[in-house]
């Protein structure tokens, strides 16, 4: 298959949702968000970034294009460095191993080996374990820090995201399905926990978090 050839989606809508009880809805579990994150390290010749910039303008949109692929951040080099860091989230790891092993992602790995100073650099990260993710070189935060920090963030917004959630279902009668009210507030916090607050705890609580 050429690479830039479309890869069919997978349709993940439940037709049944449309007929089903309010007790059947609330039964259900909570959607998996976000649950597997791939964290790429890519040391990019300096004379190769502006090729390395066109090759990543190429490879993301094939990527978005494989089934349960949950988005793609590219975090540039900082002053006087070349380290790119990419991380594409998926809903599962057999969706992740999909895009990782395809054709596709072999032939681009291919062309833009010859722009890196090293070889590339992988990890494939589940839950809370993205958070807490160290440098290179540094020792892997301990499990009852990484508790204590998560708590301290996660609990203030269970006391406060359900309160303007309420608000709105009480004058958008579509809202206040309970299955529905439930969702969006998980929905909001772990939106909050995952690009607001926990890339800047974790920063600024990194020398506690990793001595």
């Amino acid at each position: 298959m050429h690479p830039d050839a479309p890869t069919p989606s997978v349709d993940q809508r439940d037709p049944s949702l449309r007929s089903a009880s309010l007790g059947d809805l609330s039964a259900r579990s909570l959607p998996r968000l976000e649950s597997v994150t791939a964290v790429i390290r890519h040391h990019v010749r300096a004379q190769s970034v502006a090729a390395y910039e066109q090759w990543l303008q190429r490879i993301v949109p094939i990527a978005e294009r494989f089934p349960g692929h949950r988005g793609v951040h590219v975090i540039r080099p900082a002053p006087g460095s070349t380290l790119y860091t990419v991380t594409l989230r998926f809903d599962s790891l057999p969706h992740a191993e999909d895009w990782f092993q395809s054709a596709a992602r072999q032939t681009l790995l291919s062309e833009v080996m010859p722009l890196l100073s090293r070889d590339e650099q992988r990890q494939t990260v589940t839950g809370l374990e993205f958070w807490f993710h160290p440098e290179p070189g540094q020792k892997p935060a301990k499990r009852y820090k990484q508790l204590l920090l998560t708590l301290s963030v996660i609990f203030p917004l269970t006391m406060v995201v359900p309160l303007p959630v309420h608000w709105l279902a009480l004058r958008w009668p579509w809202l206040g399905n309970s299955f529905l009210e439930h969702l969006l507030i998980a929905a909001i916090i772990v939106g909050l926990m995952t690009y607001v607050l926990m890339p800047r705890v974790t920063r600024l609580a990194a020398q506690w978090l990793y001595e």
